[in-house]
């Protein structure tokens, strides 16, 4: 089968899907249909072309089981570079610095102490223990935005040893997504120590907190090498998506409550995975909230769906980076 074939089914497939989803999508994704009808496609739509693009990813992986398991042994081959990469990423970060590895702890914290100050005296958003509710959604956006942001020039980074040698090209931005699960510990850490001093009620669920990291970890991959792949040949995309993380940063409540957009943008929001991914993390964390199968099924989607495509455009063009760096 080629391109123009697994195309088109992802075309007829993705029409099926949207037809169902705009009749069967439950109250909570949808919202209410009377009233409703552009967010409510716009929402049947993006969930049938992630669930269409997920099927056929399977599908060749199936048909191209050869290629597949050809690149499974050539990462095998490459994993203790990458894992020196990450080494090596996460030490430079703190090279030459007084504090070193103490600023993964204090960097989250100092941050939330302006926001916390900046939000509570001027803007006084009514949300009960402020500071572990702006920590808890700044631990999973930051560690988005510095994975995929850092992970755009890896490829360009790495253009010396790319031109000498063999490599799978895919390590260099994978690598950059794990050096940030580093800092993210250490973010997760700051966050208990937050919840500790500002006596926030802790339940059982937080040992379920890395279910959403896992999430946000596949999501972020995936984001991770299509940006990468896309910079190569395109590096004005470094500006672009500099714009669009602002962009994020105000569509995803990280410092102000959800119950102050309009009724509509409330809706519109549940199209942005982080929004999923944040309110995951603080259900279990603050809340004590076991989230429902369907948005297990919303961020599961959204990973997976980026995480197929990153890699079919990733694996697409690596020949062709030889040619542009």
């Amino acid at each position: 089968m080629t391109k123009t074939h697994f195309a088109g089914i992802t075309l007829i497939l993705s029409t099926i899907l949207f037809g169902v989803f705009l009749i069967y999508l439950p109250i909570e994704i949808a919202g209410i249909r009377a009233g409703n009808l552009v967010f409510l496609m716009i929402n049947a739509g993006f969930l049938a072309l992630t669930c269409s693009i997920m099927t056929v990813f399977v599908l060749i992986m199936i048909l191209k089981k050869e290629n597949f398991i050809e690149q499974i042994a050539i990462f095998k081959r490459f994993r203790h570079l990458m894992l020196l990469m990450v080494k090596r990423d996460f030490t430079t970060r703190y090279r030459r610095s007084v504090l070193g590895i103490l600023w993964s702890l204090l960097n989250p914290l100092l941050t939330m102490l302006v926001l916390t100050l900046v939000f509570s005296t001027l803007f006084r958003f009514d949300i009960p223990n402020f500071p572990a509710y702006l920590l808890s959604g700044q631990l999973i956006f930051s560690f988005f935005s510095e994975s995929t942001t850092s992970a755009m020039g890896s490829l360009i980074v790495g253009a010396g040893m790319i031109k000498k040698v063999y490599v799978p090209k895919y390590i260099f931005p994978i690598s950059r997504v794990l050096s940030s699960i580093v800092n993210l510990f250490f973010s997760f850490i700051a966050f208990l120590f937050v919840v500790f001093v500002t006596r926030a009620p802790l339940h059982w669920t937080i040992v379920l907190v890395p279910i959403p990291i896992l999430y946000t970890l596949i999501f972020s991959l995936g984001i991770a090498l299509l940006l990468s792949s896309l910079t190569v040949f395109f590096r004005d995309l470094n500006y672009i998506y500099g714009i669009t993380i602002t962009l994020l940063t105000f569509l995803t409540p990280l410092f102000y409550p959800v119950s102050i957009l309009p009724e509509r943008v409330f809706y519109l929001i549940h199209l942005n995975p982080m929004f999923h991914y944040v309110s995951y993390f603080r259900d279990l964390a603050l809340y004590g909230v076991l989230p429902g199968l369907w948005e297990n099924i919303i961020c599961i989607g959204f990973a997976l769906g980026a995480l197929c495509f990153g890699l079919y455009v990733s694996i697409l063009n690596q020949d062709k980076y030889i040619l542009y760096l």
